[in-house]
């Protein structure tokens, strides 16, 4: 599929739920409840990808909320690999509750995982998270490991909140064959609409200048990719507020409650539930694809109609 500008739109993030056993500062208030009544069904969903496939997604990342709080899971997971046409399937994870079932998810056909991880202090991981288990993490590294699953780790850094730990996650990079990404913080709650709490990624380049940039794995992917001299991972900077990446982009979203979503940045979406048993569907997809806008709205004054957790991390 391609949009007004030319852009291959392959790449499909699919968020599963808006619930999540978490609410991080960044994504939801505290008081924010989530409701699953509306969520897109097994069935539902495959109607959906047979659709996709046959437009020309070829790669799925699996969201939410959180994943995991979907029984179904494994079975959305080797739904998706069923179609040859999709080479690739990863999932957006906080990883409490990952490690027992990645090995079923991994033989579903799950390739690679993303885990969010803000802070590698347990007690500053439970505040930031509002009730997250920092071991609950490690252990679905470990899992991971066992299954040798590639994996990337999400920091959303916050000024005031976790800034300080920027040396110990470059550390594992430096350690380990993983990505640790750092992403700016977006104004998809109170938090995230303070220009004072975010961390622009040129910052952490003039505190690192060790840092050089190296060739992305995918030429659309998110972020710039750095390394040093030693390293057995690479440091990402994802900085969609500060260095905008949008004529590179390649995504489409798909909200659990069945809307299509061409930016996360731009809250216009199409809904799809209504066109389910429709011939028309396909057209319709194709149409919201085609008016794929420019650019995100996040230098705007922009501020989320719906919650990060909501749209599908």
């Amino acid at each position: 599929m391609r949009d007004w500008m030319g852009r291959d739109l392959h790449y499909l993030r699919v968020s599963l739920t808006e619930r999540c056993n978490l609410k991080c500062i960044y994504c939801r208030e505290e008081n924010a409840h989530c409701k699953a009544k509306k969520e897109l069904s097994l069935e539902e969903f495959t109607r959906l990808m047979q659709v996709f496939v046959a437009l020309g997604v070829t790669k799925v990342r699996l969201t939410g909320g959180e994943p995991l709080v979907r029984r179904d899971l494994e079975q959305i997971v080797r739904m998706t690999a069923g179609f040859p046409q999709i080479r690739d399937i990863s999932m957006t994870t906080n990883a409490q509750g990952l490690a027992d079932r990645l090995p079923a998810l991994h033989a579903a056909g799950l390739r690679r995982i993303n885990i969010s991880l803000d802070s590698l202090d347990p007690a500053r991981y439970r505040r930031m998270t509002r009730g997250g288990d920092l071991s609950e993490v490690y252990k679905g590294m470990e899992a991971a490991a066992r299954e040798n699953m590639p994996v990337k780790l999400n920091v959303v850094l916050v000024r005031g909140e976790n800034d300080q730990e920027i040396d110990r996650f470059i550390a594992l990079a430096r350690a380990y064959p993983i990505d640790v990404r750092f992403i700016e913080l977006m104004p998809f709650s109170a938090l995230g609409t303070r220009d004072d709490r975010r961390v622009p990624g040129q910052e952490i380049l003039e505190r690192h200048p060790e840092l050089h940039p190296v060739a992305p794995h995918d030429v659309s992917q998110p972020s710039q990719d750095y390394q040093a001299d030693g390293f057995a991972g690479r440091v990402g900077l994802i900085n969609p507020i500060s260095h905008k990446f949008c004529a590179d982009c390649n995504r489409i979203r798909l909200t659990s409650d069945g809307k299509l979503r061409m930016c996360l940045g731009d809250d216009h979406e199409t809904d799809l539930r209504p066109w389910m048993n429709d011939r028309r569907l396909a057209q319709v997809i194709r149409d919201a694809v085609y008016h794929k806008p420019e650019g995100h709205c996040f230098a705007h004054s922009y501020h989320a109609a719906r919650t990060m957790n909501q749209i599908g991390g």
